[in-house]
């Protein structure tokens, strides 16, 4: 099983920046971060392949960008121009892909979350 440990949130005023990192016990492929803020659904915010494509959601695009170092099991992301609205528990998903003879199945993993809030 794989483990995923998410750090760098915090509380920061509109228009600050953040580095969130989240960090795999072992080698995964899609990763991916999303957010939930509360009473409302979890969000998908960016996300990457392990060859580096991203994608974002609307509300961050050209503000946040994701990024992965597949040697450190690693992926980060850079949220500059935050705003109120960014704040939530940011949640770091991977994705683990097996298909082999022996062995099929595709694996959803999370980390526990770190909290992101924006001040006005």
């Amino acid at each position: 099983q794989v483990q995923l440990v998410e750090s760098g949130g915090g509380l920061v005023h509109s228009g600050g920046s953040l580095r969130l990192s989240c960090v795999a016990s072992g080698t995964v492929d899609a990763m991916a971060w999303y957010r939930q803020a509360p009473g409302e659904q979890r969000e998908l915010v960016a996300s990457i392949t392990r060859r580096g494509i991203t994608a974002y959601a609307d509300s961050v695009k050209g503000r946040f960008t994701v990024s992965r170092d597949n040697a450190k099991h690693t992926m980060n992301l850079q949220m500059n121009s935050l705003k109120p609205e960014d704040t939530a528990v940011y949640y770091c998903n991977a994705k683990h892909f097996v298909h082999t003879v022996e062995q099929s199945g595709n694996y959803d993993y999370w980390g526990q979350g770190t909290q992101v809030t924006v001040s006005p």
